[in-house]
Order: structure tokens, then C-alpha cells, then sequence
């Protein structure tokens, strides 16, 4: 604790804050960085916040190339939001400069630490609650991949390697099954069977990106409605934040991850898959909101590929879950022994119920 407070206060003094800094707490529920909220009162009396974060880099190797597509993306979108009369200080996130002028700041213990201006008059929601929430989401992700149709992808850094490369995550499952280090693979031959049935299937989006069919795209690959900042007022889509995994990938990607998250009547981790399903509805409202915004930068063969990107990154994160357990979980956060089993199931049974529904639309 005391090795932390050393470190929040080097960094507090690595950036010229606007006044002087009188509030400092840990912010928000993200469980990947240390998010901390600043406050500094100016000579006016009038107060600035802040978001200071501490990189966590068990989970991003390379802090420096975090920062770096960041910086390049953040720039881009700033001068394309002005272009069309908006306000880039409010719709894109700032990276601000530490006193000698870098977009981050390394403390003597090699700890990563960046800072955003605090937007305010916005609200973030950790669940979707109605479908105009769902449909602002979709807009808002829709909007950022056609604000970012002509960046140059294949100048972004690939902040976790292999992150939705789906082939690459049933490889892993059949090691951990291999070596089936706890002794729970017996438990678990009912969904190894279905995953194994859907083998082919993983190697889709990447064969198709292989074969020139689908462009590489800048994509965000975490896109819940909590990485979102909402109108507090008008409840429209105003930022996209956490922005850590910007990566090259496709659009059916993110799209996905929306729709596994959004589209689904249960949590996550729900013990009774019964109460799991896929929401068409949902589903479609997603799909329209999308559209609106990106349909203009897709191109036939992307808009074709988005069913498949739902299914495959729910099968992916469902096999992820699964090879977690398999290993002992030792990556995803549990609060009981068969956590990581009960994710896997609920995604299998949204795997299944896509299915079902794609086959018929």
C-alpha cells in the first residue's frame, strides 16, 4: 500500500495540473487498471477533474505501444469530429503530456501511468436496461468504425497477441485438455463435445480476412455499453473510452462482443442457463443502430460476416472461460469454484440459440 501511494504521488507530480491538486480517490469499476479521479482547484476557484490510470502491464506487455496507437487513433478521430463541427475535447478521449512532453509517464518502479481530462456531464451504465440504450450503443460504435474507416490499420500495434484469433483459442483449449491439470475434464465431455462439433466453424472470419474478403479494420474489442459515455441528459452516445485494446481486426469483431454481452437475458455467469437466451429483438435493434452509423464504410462481404462475428465471439469467449477452468482459474476473477463453468455454459447456450435463429434470417 505504502509502495502504491509513493508511486500515485511521482505521478501526480509528473503533469502541470490546472491549480492545485486537492482530491485524489480511486474511481470506477473497471478491473483491469488502477483508476483514480483528480481534482485541482485553478486561481478562479473553478475546479478541473481528472482520470490518472495506472497501465496494468500483467495484462499489456508493452505499455509504450498501448499509448502509442492511442495517441495516433485519438488524434485522428479529434481532427475528423472537427471536420464535421463537433467537439473533439468531449467525443474523443485527450492523452495528456507529462511536463517533458510524453503521452505517459514511468515512475522509478517501471510503473505506467496516463491522464485524461474528466468528461463531464456524462454517465456510464454497466447494463443494458432498455433498447434505446442498446441502439445509442450501437450508433456510437457504429459511428466510431466509420470515423475510423480510413486509418491505416496495419500501423497499429497488437496490444495482446492473438486476441480474437479464434483457431488459436481451441488450440489452447485442447492443450489445457490435454493436460487437464486439475482433474476436471471428465466434468465438462458435454461441452467439449459441442465446441469440438464447431471446430471448422472458428477458422471463418480468419480464413475469410486471409483470403482478402474482409479489410482490416481499427477495432476497439471490448465493446460493452460501459465503455460508453452517455448524454447525462439526453442519454446520447458523446465518447468511446478504454481504449487499450485498439487493435487491427474486423468489424465483425466488435460487433460480436456487443451482441454477445447486450443480446443475451442473463448474466454472464448465471447458474441457471435456463434463464439464458438470445434476444432477437435486441439483437436487431443492435443491428439497425450499426448500421446507421457504419453501414457506409462496410462493405457486402463485412455486413454478411456480422452474424458470424456474434457467434464466433461468443464460442471464443465461452472457450476462453472454459480453458480457464480446465487450468484453475487462474485469469478470470471467480467468487466460487465453478464460476468459470457457468460462464462457459451461458455462452454456449447463446451459441446454440444464434444458431437456431441465424439459420431461419
Amino acid at each position: 500500500m505504502e509502495d502504491t501511494q509513493l508511486c500515485l504521488k511521482e505521478a501526480l507530480e509528473a503533469y502541470a495540473w490546472n491549480g492545485r491538486v486537492e482530491d485524489v480517490r480511486r474511481y470506477g469499476a473497471g478491473h483491469i487498471n488502477d483508476t483514480f479521479a483528480v481534482a485541482a482547484r485553478g486561481m478562479d476557484g473553478r475546479v478541473t477533474r481528472y482520470i490518472l490510470q495506472q497501465i496494468n502491464k500483467n495484462i499489456f506487455k508493452k505499455p509504450e505501444e498501448v499509448m502509442e496507437n492511442i495517441v495516433g487513433v485519438t488524434l485522428f478521430l479529434k481532427d475528423k469530429i472537427m471536420r464535421n463541427g463537433g467537439d473533439p475535447e468531449r467525443e474523443t478521449l485527450t492523452a495528456l503530456l507529462t511536463t517533458d512532453g510524453k503521452p505517459y509517464f514511468r515512475d522509478a518502479k517501471q510503473e505506467y501511468w496516463r491522464v485524461f481530462p474528466f468528461i463531464e456531464d456524462t454517465v456510464c451504465l454497466q447494463q443494458v436496461e432498455n433498447k434505446a440504450q442498446f441502439f445509442e450503443s450501437a450508433r456510437s460504435f457504429g459511428k466510431f468504425m466509420r470515423l475510423l474507416g480510413s486509418y491505416p490499420a496495419e500501423t497499429l500495434h497488437e496490444t495482446i497477441p492473438h486476441f480474437h484469433d479464434t483457431p488459436s483459442r481451441y488450440d489452447n483449449l485442447m492443450k489445457a485438455l490435454e493436460k487437464d491439470a486439475f482433474g476436471r475434464a471428465a466434468s465438462v465431455e458435454k461441452e467439449l463435445e459441442f465446441i469440438r462439433a464447431r471446430k471448422e466453424d472458428c477458422a471463418h472470419l480468419t480464413r475469410l480476412k486471409a483470403e482478402g474478403k474482409l479489410p482490416v479494420r481499427v477495432t476497439h474489442n471490448d465493446t460493452k455499453l460501459n465503455n460508453i459515455l452517455l448524454d447525462v441528459v439526453t442519454q446520447e452516445g458523446i465518447c468511446i473510452i478504454d481504449l487499450d485494446t485498439i487493435m487491427p481486426g474486423l468489424a465483425a469483431y466488435d460487433f460480436g462482443d456487443s451482441i454477445r454481452f447486450g443480446a443475451a437475458t442473463a448474466a454472464e455467469d448465471e447458474p441457471d442457463t435456463s434463464l439464458m437466451h438470445f434476444d432477437a429483438k435486441l439483437y436487431q435493434t443492435y443491428l439497425d443502430g450499426y448500421l446507421q452509423e457504419a453501414g457506409s464504410v462496410l462493405t457486402e462481404e463485412e455486413i454478411a460476416s456480422l452474424p458470424w462475428g456474434a457467434k464466433l465471439m461468443t464460442l471464443e469467449c465461452g472457450m476462453r472461460f472454459l480453458t480457464d477452468y480446465l487450468e484453475g482459474d487462474h485469469y478470470f476473477k471467480i467468487s466460487h469454484p465453478d464460476q468459470n463453468l457457468d460462464r462457459t455454459r451461458t455462452q454456449l447456450k447463446l451459441v446454440y440459440e444464434m444458431e437456431q435463429y441465424f439459420s431461419k434470417n
